[in-house]
């Protein structure tokens, strides 16, 4: 899907967010990775969205390309300022931030940094308030594979070596350091949160929890998918956020 687009940078300090856009009218959506993740996860999302928006699709620093372990990533904090700095130099307003596991924790982050550029939020199995040791959340992982469809694992396989251990290491210390208890409270973005039922990194009550704490958020379950909600049952997955984003 890269090779037919063009794909841009943007640097600051030991960051490198690289990015596209698919579509050129309506209000701008902006895609943000999880863990391992890479833009080739949404592609089963990309067209629904660019009927009526403008698509944004990022790559975080130290993943996405070959090669990319050769960065290190920055954790979630870093990320999430380099994304609104992003947003600053594009100058993107109502803004969508669209974030699966590690890049809902991020999105949470950037709306908080920047409530006046982003008007709504989508949390896909957001990590935010996911705790533990890095080697217990390794081990839910053959289960997660297990409710994953099996088409997809050579992505997931492959974007894992692309972004090398180090840097999956580091991600996922720093984001179980992480919380965003305190933010929920505070967003004032209008926020969907959708999550697989089946999810066995990031549990369902959790998503609960996160939107209960978020004012207004509305909440969807979709009891096919696991965590990567949005290619378990991508027509669930777009069918809810279009119909949140058409609401206004």
């Amino acid at each position: 899907m890269l090779c037919a687009v063009k794909v841009e940078e943007f640097r600051e300090g030991a960051g490198v967010l690289r990015y596209y856009r698919e579509g050129d009218r309506g209000t701008p959506v902006v895609l943000i990775h999880g863990l391992s993740g890479s833009a080739r996860w949404w592609r089963h999302n990309i067209p629904a969205l660019r009927q009526r928006h403008r698509v944004y699709v990022l790559e975080l620093t130290g993943y996405g390309q070959p090669l990319a372990w050769r960065r290190r990533s920055l954790g979630v904090r870093q990320d999430a300022a380099l994304v609104a700095h992003w947003l600053a130099d594009q100058g993107l307003e109502q803004v969508t931030l669209i974030g699966h596991s590690m890049g809902g924790h991020i999105a949470i982050h950037v709306a908080a940094l920047e409530p006046q550029r982003v008007s709504h939020l989508v949390l896909a199995c957001a990590s935010g308030l996911l705790r533990g040791h890095p080697l217990r959340a390794a081990l839910h992982l053959p289960r997660a594979a297990i409710t994953a469809r099996p088409s997809f694992l050579p992505t997931v396989m492959a974007d894992s070596v692309r972004a090398g251990l180090p840097n999956l290491w580091r991600s996922v210390s720093e984001l179980l350091r992480d919380s965003v208890q305190e933010l929920l409270p505070r967003l004032q973005a209008r926020t969907l949160v959708v999550w697989g039922a089946r999810d066995a990194l990031v549990p369902a009550e959790l998503g609960r929890q996160l939107a209960a704490a978020i004012p207004g958020a509305q909440y969807v379950e979709l009891p096919r998918a696991g965590h990567v909600v949005m290619v378990d049952d991508p027509a669930g997955f777009n069918r809810a956020v279009k119909e949140f984003l058409h609401r206004g």
